[in-house]
Protein backbone atom coordinates (compact mmCIF):
# COMPACT_ATOMS: atom_id res chain seq x y z
CA UNK A 1 0.00 0.00 0.00
CA UNK A 2 2.80 2.42 0.92
CA UNK A 3 4.64 1.65 -2.32
CA UNK A 4 1.44 2.17 -4.31
CA UNK A 5 0.72 5.49 -2.59
CA UNK A 6 4.31 6.60 -3.22
CA UNK A 7 4.03 5.70 -6.90
CA UNK A 8 1.19 8.24 -7.19
CA UNK A 9 3.66 11.05 -6.54
CA UNK A 10 2.55 13.01 -9.60
CA UNK A 11 -1.10 12.86 -8.51
CA UNK A 12 -0.34 14.09 -4.98
CA UNK A 13 1.82 16.92 -6.35
CA UNK A 14 -0.91 18.07 -8.74
CA UNK A 15 -3.60 17.81 -6.04
CA UNK A 16 -1.43 19.61 -3.50
CA UNK A 17 -0.67 22.40 -5.94
CA UNK A 18 -4.35 22.75 -6.89
CA UNK A 19 -5.45 22.91 -3.24
CA UNK A 20 -2.71 25.46 -2.45
CA UNK A 21 -3.80 27.53 -5.44
CA UNK A 22 -7.55 27.63 -4.71
CA UNK A 23 -7.33 27.46 -0.91
CA UNK A 24 -4.01 29.14 -0.03
CA UNK A 25 -4.80 29.25 3.70
CA UNK A 26 -4.58 25.44 3.82
CA UNK A 27 -0.83 25.56 3.08
CA UNK A 28 0.29 28.95 4.36
CA UNK A 29 1.18 27.46 7.76
CA UNK A 30 4.08 25.61 6.07
CA UNK A 31 5.84 28.88 5.25
CA UNK A 32 4.81 30.69 8.44
CA UNK A 33 8.03 32.22 9.81
CA UNK A 34 6.71 32.07 13.37
CA UNK A 35 7.59 28.37 13.35
CA UNK A 36 11.36 28.45 13.74
CA UNK A 37 12.72 25.62 15.91
CA UNK A 38 16.48 25.98 16.34
CA UNK A 39 16.28 29.03 14.04
CA UNK A 40 15.15 26.82 11.14
CA UNK A 41 11.99 27.40 9.11
CA UNK A 42 9.47 24.56 8.81
CA UNK A 43 10.47 24.25 5.13
CA UNK A 44 14.06 23.55 6.19
CA UNK A 45 12.87 21.06 8.80
CA UNK A 46 10.75 19.23 6.22
CA UNK A 47 13.66 19.02 3.79
CA UNK A 48 15.88 17.76 6.60
CA UNK A 49 13.35 15.01 7.31
CA UNK A 50 13.32 14.09 3.61
CA UNK A 51 17.12 13.88 3.54
CA UNK A 52 17.12 11.88 6.79
CA UNK A 53 14.69 9.44 5.18
CA UNK A 54 17.05 9.12 2.22
CA UNK A 55 19.92 8.30 4.57
CA UNK A 56 17.83 5.67 6.37
CA UNK A 57 17.33 3.79 3.11
CA UNK A 58 21.05 3.70 2.28
CA UNK A 59 23.18 0.66 2.98
CA UNK A 60 26.90 0.02 2.37
CA UNK A 61 26.12 -1.71 -0.93
CA UNK A 62 24.61 1.55 -2.22
CA UNK A 63 28.02 3.18 -1.86
CA UNK A 64 29.88 0.14 -3.24
CA UNK A 65 27.58 0.11 -6.27
CA UNK A 66 29.33 3.23 -7.54
CA UNK A 67 32.37 1.03 -8.20
CA UNK A 68 30.32 -1.50 -10.20
CA UNK A 69 28.98 1.04 -12.70
CA UNK A 70 31.45 3.95 -12.61
CA UNK A 71 31.00 5.13 -16.21
CA UNK A 72 27.22 5.34 -16.04
CA UNK A 73 27.24 7.06 -12.65
CA UNK A 74 29.93 9.52 -13.75
CA UNK A 75 28.05 10.34 -16.95
CA UNK A 76 24.77 10.95 -15.14
CA UNK A 77 26.29 13.11 -12.41
CA UNK A 78 28.39 15.08 -14.90
CA UNK A 79 25.30 15.80 -17.02
CA UNK A 80 23.38 16.78 -13.88
CA UNK A 81 25.84 19.56 -13.10
CA UNK A 82 26.49 20.73 -16.67
CA UNK A 83 23.30 20.40 -18.75
CA UNK A 84 20.90 21.85 -16.17
CA UNK A 85 23.00 24.79 -14.88
CA UNK A 86 24.00 25.85 -18.41
CA UNK A 87 20.41 25.49 -19.61
CA UNK A 88 19.30 27.53 -16.60
CA UNK A 89 21.57 30.51 -17.28
CA UNK A 90 20.83 30.37 -21.02
CA UNK A 91 17.05 30.35 -20.52
CA UNK A 92 17.12 33.04 -17.81
CA UNK A 93 19.16 35.29 -20.09
CA UNK A 94 17.15 34.50 -23.23
CA UNK A 95 13.82 35.28 -21.56
CA UNK A 96 15.13 38.35 -19.75
CA UNK A 97 13.64 37.16 -16.46
CA UNK A 98 13.49 39.51 -13.52
CA UNK A 99 16.38 39.16 -11.10
CA UNK A 100 14.50 37.11 -8.51
CA UNK A 101 13.08 34.69 -11.04
CA UNK A 102 16.38 34.38 -12.91
CA UNK A 103 18.34 33.61 -9.73
CA UNK A 104 15.65 31.18 -8.54
CA UNK A 105 15.65 29.36 -11.86
CA UNK A 106 19.44 29.07 -11.90
CA UNK A 107 19.43 27.88 -8.29
CA UNK A 108 17.02 25.01 -8.95
CA UNK A 109 18.98 24.14 -12.12
CA UNK A 110 22.13 23.79 -9.99
CA UNK A 111 20.45 21.47 -7.48
CA UNK A 112 21.05 17.70 -7.52
CA UNK A 113 18.55 15.07 -8.57
CA UNK A 114 15.78 14.41 -6.08
CA UNK A 115 14.38 11.22 -4.62
CA UNK A 116 11.34 11.69 -6.88
CA UNK A 117 13.54 10.56 -9.76
CA UNK A 118 13.88 7.15 -8.10
CA UNK A 119 10.09 6.73 -8.03
CA UNK A 120 9.77 7.78 -11.67
CA UNK A 121 12.64 5.48 -12.69
CA UNK A 122 10.85 2.58 -11.04
CA UNK A 123 7.63 3.44 -12.90
CA UNK A 124 9.54 3.70 -16.19
CA UNK A 125 11.07 0.23 -15.69
CA UNK A 126 14.52 1.74 -16.07
CA UNK A 127 17.56 0.97 -13.88
CA UNK A 128 16.43 1.70 -10.33
CA UNK A 129 19.78 0.79 -8.72
CA UNK A 130 21.58 3.21 -11.04
CA UNK A 131 19.06 5.95 -10.29
CA UNK A 132 19.49 5.56 -6.52
CA UNK A 133 23.28 5.59 -6.90
CA UNK A 134 23.24 8.72 -9.08
CA UNK A 135 20.90 10.50 -6.66
CA UNK A 136 23.24 9.63 -3.80
CA UNK A 137 26.35 10.84 -5.64
CA UNK A 138 24.78 14.03 -7.00
CA UNK A 139 23.36 14.88 -3.57
CA UNK A 140 26.76 14.53 -1.86
CA UNK A 141 28.59 16.39 -4.64
CA UNK A 142 25.93 19.12 -4.58
CA UNK A 143 27.05 20.16 -1.09
CA UNK A 144 29.99 21.84 -2.84
CA UNK A 145 28.81 22.03 -6.48
CA UNK A 146 25.48 23.80 -5.92
CA UNK A 147 26.93 26.82 -4.03
CA UNK A 148 29.82 27.13 -6.48
CA UNK A 149 27.71 26.84 -9.64
CA UNK A 150 24.97 29.11 -8.31
CA UNK A 151 27.49 31.71 -7.25
CA UNK A 152 29.20 31.60 -10.64
CA UNK A 153 26.12 31.60 -12.89
CA UNK A 154 23.65 33.63 -10.81
CA UNK A 155 26.46 36.08 -10.07
CA UNK A 156 25.56 37.65 -13.42
CA UNK A 157 22.41 38.99 -11.73
CA UNK A 158 23.36 39.49 -8.06
CA UNK A 159 26.31 38.78 -5.80
CA UNK A 160 25.74 35.32 -4.29
CA UNK A 161 27.06 34.44 -0.85
CA UNK A 162 28.51 31.01 -1.63
CA UNK A 163 29.46 30.40 1.99
CA UNK A 164 25.88 30.93 3.16
CA UNK A 165 24.65 28.48 0.52
CA UNK A 166 27.30 25.99 1.57
CA UNK A 167 26.23 26.23 5.23
CA UNK A 168 22.64 25.65 4.14
CA UNK A 169 23.65 22.55 2.17
CA UNK A 170 25.51 21.18 5.19
CA UNK A 171 22.54 21.78 7.49
CA UNK A 172 19.64 20.53 5.40
CA UNK A 173 21.36 17.95 3.16
CA UNK A 174 24.65 16.51 4.37
CA UNK A 175 24.05 16.21 8.12
CA UNK A 176 20.59 14.56 7.82
CA UNK A 177 21.86 12.07 5.21
CA UNK A 178 24.87 11.15 7.36
CA UNK A 179 22.60 10.83 10.41
CA UNK A 180 20.33 8.49 8.46
CA UNK A 181 23.23 6.33 7.30
CA UNK A 182 24.65 6.11 10.84
CA UNK A 183 21.27 5.20 12.33
CA UNK A 184 20.80 2.56 9.64
CA UNK A 185 24.20 1.14 10.53
CA UNK A 186 23.66 1.14 14.31
CA UNK A 187 19.99 0.16 14.46
CA UNK A 188 19.26 -1.80 11.25
CA UNK A 189 16.10 -3.51 12.52
CA UNK A 190 14.44 -0.31 13.70
CA UNK A 191 15.49 1.79 10.72
CA UNK A 192 14.33 -0.87 8.25
CA UNK A 193 10.80 -0.43 9.57
CA UNK A 194 11.06 3.35 9.39
CA UNK A 195 12.59 3.16 5.90
CA UNK A 196 9.44 1.40 4.71
CA UNK A 197 7.45 4.61 5.11
CA UNK A 198 10.22 7.15 4.43
CA UNK A 199 9.57 7.34 0.64
CA UNK A 200 5.93 8.24 1.28
CA UNK A 201 7.01 10.70 3.98
CA UNK A 202 9.34 12.30 1.41
CA UNK A 203 6.45 12.65 -1.03
CA UNK A 204 4.32 14.32 1.65
CA UNK A 205 7.20 16.62 2.59
CA UNK A 206 7.78 17.76 -1.00
CA UNK A 207 4.05 18.35 -1.54
CA UNK A 208 3.89 20.45 1.64
CA UNK A 209 6.94 22.53 0.66
CA UNK A 210 5.67 23.13 -2.86
CA UNK A 211 2.13 23.84 -1.69
CA UNK A 212 3.33 26.33 0.92
CA UNK A 213 5.38 28.33 -1.58
CA UNK A 214 2.61 28.21 -4.21
CA UNK A 215 0.11 29.48 -1.62
CA UNK A 216 2.37 32.32 -0.50
CA UNK A 217 3.47 33.27 -4.02
CA UNK A 218 0.14 33.01 -5.88
CA UNK A 219 -0.05 36.75 -6.79
CA UNK A 220 3.56 36.70 -8.04
CA UNK A 221 2.95 33.55 -10.09
CA UNK A 222 -0.12 35.12 -11.71
CA UNK A 223 1.85 38.24 -12.55
CA UNK A 224 4.79 36.37 -14.10
CA UNK A 225 3.09 33.16 -15.27
CA UNK A 226 3.67 33.53 -19.02
CA UNK A 227 7.45 33.63 -19.27
CA UNK A 228 8.02 31.64 -16.08
CA UNK A 229 5.97 28.61 -17.16
CA UNK A 230 7.59 28.50 -20.60
CA UNK A 231 11.10 28.96 -19.17
CA UNK A 232 10.70 26.12 -16.66
CA UNK A 233 9.19 23.83 -19.27
CA UNK A 234 12.19 24.41 -21.52
CA UNK A 235 14.59 23.84 -18.60
CA UNK A 236 13.20 20.42 -17.76
CA UNK A 237 12.62 19.46 -21.39
CA UNK A 238 16.32 20.18 -22.03
CA UNK A 239 17.28 18.03 -19.05
CA UNK A 240 15.17 15.04 -20.09
CA UNK A 241 16.16 15.29 -23.77
CA UNK A 242 19.90 15.90 -23.38
CA UNK A 243 20.17 13.42 -20.52
CA UNK A 244 18.92 10.73 -22.90
CA UNK A 245 20.60 11.84 -26.13
CA UNK A 246 24.07 12.46 -24.71
CA UNK A 247 24.21 9.12 -22.89
CA UNK A 248 23.09 7.31 -26.05
CA UNK A 249 25.76 9.22 -27.99
CA UNK A 250 28.32 8.06 -25.41
CA UNK A 251 27.39 4.47 -26.24
CA UNK A 252 25.26 3.49 -23.24
CA UNK A 253 22.35 1.10 -23.67
CA UNK A 254 18.82 2.42 -23.78
CA UNK A 255 17.90 1.53 -20.19
CA UNK A 256 20.87 3.55 -18.89
CA UNK A 257 19.97 6.46 -21.17
CA UNK A 258 16.41 6.47 -19.86
CA UNK A 259 17.65 6.44 -16.27
CA UNK A 260 20.05 9.33 -16.92
CA UNK A 261 17.29 11.27 -18.68
CA UNK A 262 15.05 11.01 -15.62
CA UNK A 263 17.87 11.76 -13.20
CA UNK A 264 19.03 14.85 -15.11
CA UNK A 265 15.56 16.17 -15.91
CA UNK A 266 14.26 15.93 -12.34
CA UNK A 267 15.73 18.29 -9.76
CA UNK A 268 15.53 18.43 -5.99
CA UNK A 269 13.09 21.33 -6.15
CA UNK A 270 12.43 21.05 -2.43
CA UNK A 271 16.08 21.88 -1.84
CA UNK A 272 15.89 24.82 -4.24
CA UNK A 273 12.78 26.13 -2.48
CA UNK A 274 14.41 25.78 0.93
CA UNK A 275 17.63 27.53 -0.03
CA UNK A 276 15.81 30.33 -1.86
CA UNK A 277 13.48 30.88 1.12
CA UNK A 278 16.29 31.28 3.63
CA UNK A 279 16.80 34.71 5.23
CA UNK A 280 20.49 34.79 4.35
CA UNK A 281 19.66 34.19 0.67
CA UNK A 282 16.86 36.78 0.67
CA UNK A 283 19.19 39.38 2.20
CA UNK A 284 21.30 39.37 -0.97
CA UNK A 285 18.53 40.96 -3.08
CA UNK A 286 18.11 44.71 -3.44
CA UNK A 287 14.35 44.58 -2.86
CA UNK A 288 11.93 42.36 -0.90
CA UNK A 289 9.93 41.77 -4.09
CA UNK A 290 12.88 40.15 -5.88
CA UNK A 291 13.65 38.07 -2.79
CA UNK A 292 10.03 36.87 -2.73
CA UNK A 293 10.30 35.84 -6.40
CA UNK A 294 13.37 33.61 -5.86
CA UNK A 295 11.58 30.52 -4.41
CA UNK A 296 8.83 30.59 -7.05
CA UNK A 297 10.74 28.80 -9.85
CA UNK A 298 11.56 25.88 -7.53
CA UNK A 299 7.91 25.45 -6.51
CA UNK A 300 6.67 25.50 -10.10
CA UNK A 301 9.60 23.30 -11.12
CA UNK A 302 8.46 20.59 -8.69
CA UNK A 303 5.08 20.37 -10.40
CA UNK A 304 6.60 20.44 -13.88
CA UNK A 305 9.27 17.79 -13.49
CA UNK A 306 7.04 15.35 -11.61
CA UNK A 307 4.28 15.55 -14.23
CA UNK A 308 6.71 15.49 -17.18
CA UNK A 309 8.72 12.65 -15.66
CA UNK A 310 5.59 10.60 -14.91
CA UNK A 311 4.28 11.02 -18.46
CA UNK A 312 7.68 10.00 -19.83
CA UNK A 313 7.79 7.01 -17.48
CA UNK A 314 4.35 5.87 -18.64
CA UNK A 315 5.40 6.07 -22.29
CA UNK A 316 8.64 4.16 -21.69
CA UNK A 317 6.96 1.52 -19.54
CA UNK A 318 4.35 0.86 -22.24
CA UNK A 319 7.09 0.72 -24.86
CA UNK A 320 8.98 -1.86 -22.78
CA UNK A 321 5.81 -3.90 -22.24
CA UNK A 322 5.12 -3.96 -25.99
CA UNK A 323 8.71 -5.04 -26.63
CA UNK A 324 8.38 -7.90 -24.14
CA UNK A 325 5.03 -8.97 -25.60
CA UNK A 326 6.53 -8.99 -29.10
CA UNK A 327 9.50 -11.03 -27.86
CA UNK A 328 7.18 -13.52 -26.15
CA UNK A 329 5.06 -13.91 -29.28
CA UNK A 330 8.14 -14.70 -31.35
CA UNK A 331 9.72 -17.01 -28.77
CA UNK A 332 12.54 -14.59 -27.95
CA UNK A 333 14.07 -14.06 -24.52
CA UNK A 334 12.30 -11.14 -22.85
CA UNK A 335 12.32 -10.50 -19.15
CA UNK A 336 12.43 -7.43 -17.06
CA UNK A 337 15.22 -4.94 -17.32
CA UNK A 338 16.17 -5.40 -13.72
CA UNK A 339 15.02 -7.09 -10.57
CA UNK A 340 12.91 -4.59 -8.66
CA UNK A 341 11.70 -4.79 -5.07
Amino acid sequence: MIRWLTSLFALWTVLGTAIAWFFPWSFLWVVDDTFRPLDQSLVSVLLGVIMLGMGLTLAPEDFRRVLTMPRAVAAGVALQFTVMPLAGIAIATLFGLETGLAVGLILVACCPGGTASNVVTYLARANLALSVTMTLCSTLIAVVATPLLTGWLAGVFIEIDRWALFRGMITVVLLPVIAGVVLNRLFPAATSRIATISPLASVIGVVLIVGGIIARSKPLIIEHAGMLLVALFLLHAAGFALGYLVTRWLGFEQVVARTCSIEVGMQNSGLGSTLASGPSFAAQFASPLQAALAPVPSAVSALYHVVMGSLLATAWRRSQERTEEHAAEHGEVGGAIEERP
